[in-house]
Formats: structure tokens, C-alpha cells, sequence
């Protein structure tokens, strides 16, 4: 009886304890989108005013899409030039892979270094992560989503990717942005149903 009993314990404090780290953790996306959302009425080049930021949609919140990647580095990679959706190109280096697996499927993802601004010393361990994935043009914007990272975001080959924070170009809200196209390395053959969905107010032209 008593083994049963320390059983029942440990599966209801279990329990307990994930529901408390899920509730943790949704409540960190949704500081994180309203921070996201006030950082466009912040911005002076922003492409939405206040009142559009109501029309930012979001998947909900997922904590299987909070990822560990394995990082393999890529020291010896060439700089290219990326096209953007104005048709201008900016100068990358592709910095490292990241591999990846979300419930049982791989995948992985290239990592960039934007040369042009890495002259700023604000921007010197930025490290930029454009993809695409089969929701696009369906639930999620058709030219794609980033996530942003820094050098030190990279701890013993290891990098924690949250797709629940991926965001839209300004592109998706307005023309006129020099948006970098995703590179083909980056062009996923899987959904990701998470992050930023497609703006639900009519494109700004």
C-alpha cells in the first residue's frame, strides 16, 4: 500500500511540476510577443502603427517547438551575396549547421553572419537564421521567417532554437524593405506551426 501510495505522490508532483513549467513557459512567449509587438510602435522605421500591431497573429504557444540543436561550425565557407525581396543583395557568411529533430523528425539549418553590419560592434556576434517551411503561404507568411541569435547563444556545440519566437520580415507588412530570401540550405520540406502567423490586415504597398 505504501509503495502505492509514494507512487501516486510522485506522479501527482510530477505533474504538478510540468504544469507549472508549461504555465512558465507561455507565459514567457506572451511577454516576449507584446515586447515584440511594442517594439514596432518603438522603431522609427517601422512598417506598422500601433492600431496594425492588433492584426500580428501567432501560433499558439508550443513547448515542443523549443528545440536543442547541435552545432557544427563552418570556418572555411565563402561569403555570397543574398538576394532580398527588393532585389537587392547583402553580403553572408554561413557560420555554422545546426541540427535539429522535433518528435522524431531531422532536420537542420544554416546560421549566417551579416558582413555588412558587422562592422558595428553592436552587431559583431549576431548571427541571422532566414527559413522557409510548407506553411508558408498557407497559415504563415509565403516568403518565410527568421530567428535572430548571437555567438554566445552557442554553449558547447549546443543551441537552443525556439521556434515559437520565429518572426516575420517586414516584407509581409510592406513594401519597400530589402528582406533577405531565405538560402536553399534553409528551405524545409517539414511544417513548422509555430512563431509568427501571416498578418491578417491587407499588405501595405
Amino acid at each position: 500500500m505504501k509503495s502505492y501510495l509514494c507512487l501516486f505522490l510522485i506522479f501527482h508532483l510530477f505533474t504538478a511540476f510540468s504544469q507549472s513549467h508549461v504555465e512558465n513557459f507561455e507565459a514567457d512567449i506572451e511577454k516576449h510577443r507584446l515586447s515584440y509587438k511594442k517594439a514596432f510602435i518603438d522603431h522609427r522605421g517601422s512598417p506598422l502603427t500601433a492600431a496594425d500591431t492588433g492584426f500580428i497573429d501567432f501560433y499558439k504557444p508550443e513547448h515542443s517547438w523549443l528545440v536543442t540543436g547541435k552545432v557544427t561550425l563552418t570556418p572555411d565557407e565563402k561569403e555570397f551575396e543574398l538576394p532580398t525581396y527588393s532585389g537587392k543583395t547583402r553580403t553572408y557568411r554561413k557560420y555554422a549547421t545546426v541540427s535539429l529533430e522535433h518528435k522524431g523528425t531531422h532536420f537542420q539549418l544554416s546560421l549566417y553572419q551579416n558582413l555588412s553590419i558587422q562592422k558595428d560592434t553592436a552587431y559583431r556576434d549576431y548571427l541571422f537564421l532566414p527559413f522557409t517551411d510548407l506553411t508558408n503561404g498557407e497559415t504563415s507568411y509565403e516568403g518565410g521567417r527568421y530567428l535572430d541569435f548571437s555567438i554566445g547563444d552557442i554553449r558547447n556545440e549546443t543551441l537552443y532554437v525556439d521556434f515559437n519566437k520565429c518572426y516575420n520580415p517586414y516584407c509581409a507588412y510592406s513594401d519597400g524593405y530589402n528582406c533577405p530570401v531565405p538560402p536553399a540550405d534553409n528551405r524545409l520540406q517539414i511544417e513548422i506551426p509555430a512563431g509568427e502567423k501571416k498578418f491578417k490586415k491587407e499588405k501595405k504597398h
